[in-house]
C-alpha cells in the first residue's frame, strides 16, 4: 500500500514537472519571435518556417495515432471541420500573435494571450447559455485588472509609440479570442476524433494555411536567402516551443489530470517575463509582476473550479 502511494506521488511529481516544463518551453516562443524579428523577417515567413520544421513530427503523430487500436474512422463532415479548425483556429491565432509581437514586449504578449481561459468562460456562457458564477466574475475582474496594470506599464515605457503598442495589444487580444473559440469548438470535436489525431491533423492544416498565406503575399527577402540565424531560430522554435511542449503537456495531463495541469501551466507568464529579461533585455518592474500575479490568480480561480 505504501509503495503504491509512493508511486502515485512520484507520478504526480513527474507530471507536474512535465507540465511546468511545457509551460516554460511554450512561453519561449515569444523570445524566438522577437529575436528573429531583429533580422527583418515578416510574420508570415516566420510562421511558414516554424510549421515546415514542425510538420514531420505532426505527420509522425498522425501515423502513430492512425495505427493505434483505439483509432476511429473520421467522417467527411468531421474531416472538413478539422481542416477549418486548423486553418482558422490554428493558423489564424498564430498569425495574429506573431503580428502583435512586432509591436509589444514578450512579457506583455504572454499576459494578454493568457486571458484565453477567461474568454472560454465568456464564450461558453454566450454560445451555450451557461451562467457565469460570482466566483468567475471575481476571477474575470482580477485578470483584466492585472492586464490593465501591465498595459499601463508598457504604455508608459512606449511614450510616443503608444499607438503601436495598442495595435500590438489588439492583435494579441484578437489571437486570444480566436484561440478561445478554437478551444470551445474543439472540445466538442475531440471526443469523436481523439486528441492525438485532432492535434496532428489541425496542425497539418495550419501548416498548409501558413504555406498558402506565405505564397500569396509579397516578401522583402526570398525564403531561400534569409540569414542563417532565422533558420536556426525557426528550427529551435519548432522543436522547443512547438513539438516539445505538446509532448510534455500530454504526458503531464495523463499523470495529473487537466485541471491540475492548467494550474501548473499558469507559471507561463512569469517564465516569459524572466526569459525576456535574460534574452531580450526587457525590464522587470514590481508593477508588471503585480499585474501578472493578478492575471495568474484570476486564471487559477477559474481553472480550479471548472
Amino acid at each position: 500500500m505504501q509503495s503504491q502511494n509512493q508511486q502515485v506521488l512520484r507520478n504526480a511529481y513527474i507530471g507536474s514537472l512535465m507540465v511546468l516544463a511545457a509551460a516554460i518551453t511554450v512561453s519561449s516562443k515569444a523570445i524566438f519571435v522577437k529575436l528573429a524579428y531583429a533580422y527583418s523577417v515578416d510574420a508570415a515567413t516566420l510562421i511558414a518556417l516554424r510549421m515546415a520544421f514542425s510538420a514531420p513530427f505532426f505527420i509522425g503523430l498522425a501515423l502513430w495515432a492512425r495505427a493505434s487500436a483505439t483509432a476511429t474512422e473520421i467522417s467527411r463532415r468531421d474531416g472538413w471541420m478539422i481542416v477549418g479548425a486548423g486553418m482558422l483556429g490554428g493558423y489564424g491565432p498564430m498569425w495574429l500573435d506573431f503580428a502583435g509581437l512586432a509591436y509589444v514586449t514578450a512579457g506583455l504578449e504572454r499576459i494578454v494571450l493568457f486571458l484565453y481561459p477567461t474568454m472560454v468562460v465568456m464564450l461558453t456562457a454566450i454560445l451555450f447559455k451557461q451562467c457565469i458564477s460570482k466566483r468567475e466574475i471575481f476571477a474575470l475582474a482580477l485578470t483584466y485588472a492585472g492586464v490593465g496594470l501591465v498595459v499601463s506599464h508598457d504604455l508608459t515605457l512606449a511614450s510616443l509609440e503608444g499607438s503601436q503598442t495598442m495595435l500590438g495589444i489588439a492583435l494579441v487580444f484578437a489571437s486570444a479570442i480566436s484561440y478561445a473559440a478554437y478551444l470551445v469548438f474543439s472540445g466538442r470535436l475531440i471526443p469523436r476524433v481523439g486528441s492525438s489525431l485532432f492535434t496532428a491533423y489541425t496542425m497539418l492544416a495550419a501548416t498548409v494555411a501558413s504555406a498558402g498565406h506565405f505564397a500569396a503575399t509579397p516578401h522583402q527577402t526570398s525564403v531561400l536567402h534569409l540569414p542563417i540565424q532565422v533558420y536556426l531560430l525557426s528550427l529551435s522554435m519548432a522543436l522547443v516551443a512547438t513539438v516539445l511542449p505538446a509532448i510534455l503537456l500530454n504526458e503531464g495531463i495523463q499523470r495529473i489530470g487537466s485541471n491540475k495541469a492548467s494550474l501548473v501551466a499558469s507559471a507561463g507568464p512569469v517564465s516569459t517575463i524572466f526569459l525576456a529579461y535574460a534574452f531580450l533585455g526587457e525590464d522587470i518592474t514590481w508593477l508588471q509582476l503585480f499585474g501578472t500575479g493578478l492575471v495568474m490568480l484570476g486564471v487559477w480561480v477559474i481553472a480550479k473550479h471548472k
